[in-house]
């Protein structure tokens, strides 16, 4: 079994040196995702760029062929810890389903971004 890089549209990656989200066997793991808007630009509010990061996350794992409902493993990394109230406030909307999380704040992220999230996912799909 080997990885398989997954083509995504959008977003696009920042650089050529990693995949949106690899797929090995039945698991989608998907690269950390700021919450860069499709122009490029971040919200300025914490909790639109709450919402951006985790839209970003569908649209990888769509492309992937998974989904939110199946994500299993999400880490999220604040600047802010003070914040992780707002956080939590918007994560229940794209996450019902409680998966395991895990929240460390981090000294800075790439573009001065407030969060970065990252996920492991079942595909929907099983290929063989």
């Amino acid at each position: 079994m080997t990885p398989e890089p997954v083509l995504v549209a959008n977003p696009v990656p920042q650089n050529q040196t990693y995949s949106q989200a690899v797929r090995l066997g039945d698991l989608v793991y998907v690269s950390g995702q700021l919450g860069v808007r499709p122009d490029g630009s971040i919200p300025d509010a914490f909790p639109a760029q709450v919402r951006q990061a985790l839209d970003n996350i569908k649209a990888v794992l769509e492309a992937a062929g998974s989904s939110l409902a199946l994500v299993a493993k999400v880490n999220l990394y604040i600047t802010d810890f003070s914040r992780l109230r707002e956080m939590n406030e918007v994560y229940p909307e794209y996450f019902p389903h409680r998966p395991a999380k895990t929240t460390v704040q981090v000294a800075r992220l790439d573009k001065d971004a407030e969060i970065e999230v990252e996920v492991i996912a079942a595909a929907s799909e099983v290929r063989g």
